[in-house]
């Protein structure tokens, strides 16, 4: 799980400041608005700096399944580190907020640049990944385990 709460927080101080003045900018999380779709380019990610985001699962015929809701520091998106760099979820504002907005090309580029920085981001990352499919796990658990339904005996 991850180990700190923000991946900001994950990174050494003069790394934070650049990676924020050459990579970011703070956009609005407009309420009911689509931040990404599942399928499209993943080019970019964003900490939320305030409201709420539902992440998604298209689900043909159906309502979009709700799988997590992220708030304040969270990591919204990680498709962009993975190849072929297309969203694997949606994601939709459920409470107005703000987030700061990375440009993924220019945050590997300086990953690539400065090997600290770079440890720092992908460490971050996989451990938030590993933690959500661990949550993701319980609660497919909590729905469909063994004490979830009528017994088969």
């Amino acid at each position: 799980m991850a180990t700190r709460s923000s991946l900001l927080d994950a990174l050494p101080p003069e790394s934070r400041q650049r990676l924020i003045d050459e990579a970011a900018h703070e956009v609005p999380l407009i309420l009911g608005s689509r931040v990404f779709r599942e399928g499209g380019r993943a080019d970019r990610f964003w900490i939320i700096r305030s409201g709420r985001v539902e992440i998604d699962l298209h689900v043909p015929g159906r309502r979009a399944a709700v799988i997590e809701t992220l708030g304040r520091d969270d990591l919204l998106g990680w498709s962009w580190v993975f190849s072929p760099h297309v969203w694997r979820l949606g994601a939709r504002v459920v409470h107005a907020g703000h987030a700061l907005e990375f440009d993924a090309a220019t945050v590997e580029a300086m990953c690539e640049e400065d090997a600290v920085l770079g440890r720092a981001v992908y460490k971050y990352v996989a451990e938030m990944v590993a933690a959500r499919l661990y949550g993701t796990r319980t609660r497919l658990l909590q729905l469909y385990g063994p004490q979830a339904g009528p017994s088969e005996d």
